[in-house]
């Protein structure tokens, strides 16, 4: 396995981040807490570990442009490259202690995602793929899986935390869903549930309004190892409008006639 020296600053820098946020994660009762609006919290453990990433990735490409949910985006000198970064993917997890959240840190070049890794600290599985190498979960290659019959098949889906826009859609869809399939999932963190698919522990997901930091990196791991990833609504902008459809490959077309829709409602 023989990874880039930008991927080489993505791993050790999702590293650096992810054992800061373990130490607050250890104290979770303690963490200093402000609420930004319905099931969007931000801690300072969240602002550290965004200040952490873009310090390091600043100090290692200091002409990359930088886009990250706490602190917005940062125009760099090189126009075609640039950060994309969720410091804590799954932040209501992390602040009710359940371990199921993530750093990612994806990086873009010329409008195309080309470089993601989403770091589960928790259980210490770092995710990662470059465009053209595959898809790793630390030192294993993964791919999605091989499962063909939607009755076998397990979907993961986002829904909305307050009840927003898109909870009639999302409604419809498990109704048509889960009768056809072996089980569904709802886990508060896209950007493993991306890369649980790339990994095969999911044979889909789905989901509404996601921001592009919440999926880039999870993106570029999937299709590295073998999932189809596509706007939900046809037609659409995946990282403009963030509705996703991700499938593995065997099981997407099946999949994609459940839940796709043809236009924004």
């Amino acid at each position: 396995m023989v990874t880039s020296a930008n991927m080489n600053v993505m791993m050790k820098t999702a590293r650096r981040a992810g054992r800061a946020l373990i130490k607050d994660f250890m104290e979770v009762e303690n963490l200093q807490v402000s609420k930004k609006g319905p099931g969007d919290f931000v801690t300072r453990a969240d602002r550290n570990a965004e200040q952490i990433i873009r310090e390091a990735l600043m100090e290692a490409r200091p002409t990359y442009g930088f886009l990250g949910e706490e602190g917005g985006e940062i125009e760099g000198e090189d126009p075609t490259r640039r950060w994309i970064v969720d410091p804590l993917d799954g932040t209501t997890n992390y602040l009710h202690g359940m371990p199921h959240w993530a750093v990612s840190i994806a990086l873009e070049h010329k409008g195309k995602i080309v470089a993601g890794v989403v770091y589960d600290a928790a259980k210490d599985e770092l995710f990662f793929a470059e465009k053209g190498e595959g898809a790793w979960m630390n030192e294993t290659r993964i791919r999605v899986s091989g499962r063909n019959r939607l009755a076998d098949a397990v979907f993961a889906a986002g829904l909305p935390p307050d009840g927003g826009r898109y909870l009639p859609e999302m409604l419809s869809d498990l109704a048509r869903l889960m009768p056809a399939c072996s089980g569904m999932r709802r886990n508060g963190a896209a950007s493993l549930d991306l890369a649980w698919l790339a990994a095969g522990r999911f044979e889909g997901f789905w989901e509404y309004n996601l921001k592009p930091w919440d999926i880039a990196a999870g993106i570029i791991i999937a299709q590295e190892a073998g999932a189809f990833v596509e706007p939900l609504f046809e037609g659409g902008d995946l990282l403009g409008d963030g509705h996703i459809l991700a499938g593995a490959e065997p099981i997407f077309d099946q999949f994609a006639k459940l839940v796709r829709r043809s236009s924004k409602s």
